[in-house]
């Protein structure tokens, strides 16, 4: 058997314009015959790339080339149904922070910023409760099940910048330390049920792909 696929590769080898004639005049055929029984999918019909954000987007190569830096407006996990607005506090202060958490999910006020080297650090509740009257105590609820190399995504008003999945843990307040690398540009999520209790958090740490521009209307 060894003998005859070599033979058969050998013969494909050896006459490479033959066989490629061949197989362009079926291919030939098989179109013809599909157009004529209008069975030839329609171009304007093609759908749109899954991975592209509700809003129309057009690749930025380069992050360079979004000038400055911008605050988060929404981040998005759609592995697993997040999409909540960012708050972005201009206090530290614990009370006015756990306030701020009612109202979505907050960006740590001394935290890196969008297109700034450092880490975007975002808090959201998460709870389990069967009956949760706020909804923003469910902001970060299925955190824990991101993957690695899931993608999470987190808008600004202009531009989408997208992150890959590299780590999700559990971290204790007490004992743990949140570490925050500005060798690059990560993005750091972690649920809370406050900002002043102890207890043990999911932590999602990501790194920065790529950064697409939001097409205007």
């Amino acid at each position: 058997m060894q003998d005859q696929n070599r033979g058969i590769i050998g013969n494909i080898a050896v006459k490479p314009i033959a066989f490629a004639v061949a197989f362009a005049a079926l291919f030939l055929l098989a179109v013809g015959f599909l157009n004529a029984v209008d069975a030839l999918p329609d171009p304007s019909n093609t759908p749109a790339s899954s991975d592209a954000p509700e809003a129309q987007v057009s690749t930025i190569s380069q992050a360079s080339k979004v000038s400055g830096t911008e605050l988060p407006t929404r981040v998005v996990a759609a592995s697993v149904g997040i999409d909540q607005k960012v708050v972005n506090p201009s206090s530290t202060d614990v009370d006015a922070l756990d306030q701020d958490l009612l109202s979505g999910t907050v960006r740590y006020p001394t935290s890196a910023k969008l297109n700034e080297n450092g880490t975007v650090l975002i808090f959201g509740h998460s709870s389990y409760l069967p009956i949760v009257h706020n909804q923003a105590y469910k902001e970060f609820d299925g955190i824990q099940n991101l993957k690695d190399g899931d993608t999470v995504s987190v808008y600004s008003a202009t531009t989408e910048y997208r992150y890959s999945v590299t780590k999700v843990e559990v971290a204790n307040a007490d004992e743990d330390v949140i570490e925050l690398p500005k060798d690059g540009k990560y993005l750091t999520l972690v649920t809370c049920d406050s900002f002043t209790k102890k207890t043990d958090r999911f932590v999602v740490t990501a790194k920065f792909v790529g950064a697409y521009q939001l097409a205007s209307n």
